[in-house]
């Protein structure tokens, strides 16, 4: 079986973020491996990390690659990150479920198409998932 190197990846930086949110490392876990759910992923592994005095990092390692956030809460600043290989996962779904959570007042997003020759930039559309 011949497999496709297509995929896409979206990085999101967020802003106007609330301070409470982007510092629980806690939050932001289970946050992530619902949206890597919300895009049909398939979660192998989750790791996170809080850090003193403030900011938190979480990595969802997929079957289909990556999700992703890293914090600065004194900021309100964080950036979100997701690839996923092939035609049947969407990272952007990931991505809009996360910024629904976070309900951030202020994002800049691109997309890179990737696994098809020179890579592709695009700018995303923004959606707010509804949350279930």
């Amino acid at each position: 079986m011949e497999y496709s190197t297509f995929g896409r990846h979206v990085a999101v930086d967020t802003w106007g973020v609330s301070f409470d949110l982007l510092n629980d490392a806690e939050f932001l876990q289970a946050q992530l491996v619902e949206a890597a759910e919300a895009c049909g992923a398939t979660v192998m592994s989750v790791q996170s990390k809080q850090f003193e005095p403030q900011g938190a990092t979480v990595l969802v390692l997929l079957s289909e690659s990556h999700l992703s956030i890293h914090t600065y809460p004194e900021r309100g600043f964080a950036a979100i990150d997701c690839y996923t290989c092939g035609e049947t996962v969407d990272p952007q779904l990931a991505i809009d479920y996360l910024v629904s959570v976070l309900k951030p007042e202020k994002t800049y997003a691109k997309k890179l198409v990737r696994g098809l020759g020179e890579l592709k930039v695009e700018t995303p559309e923004m959606k707010h998932a509804e949350l279930v």
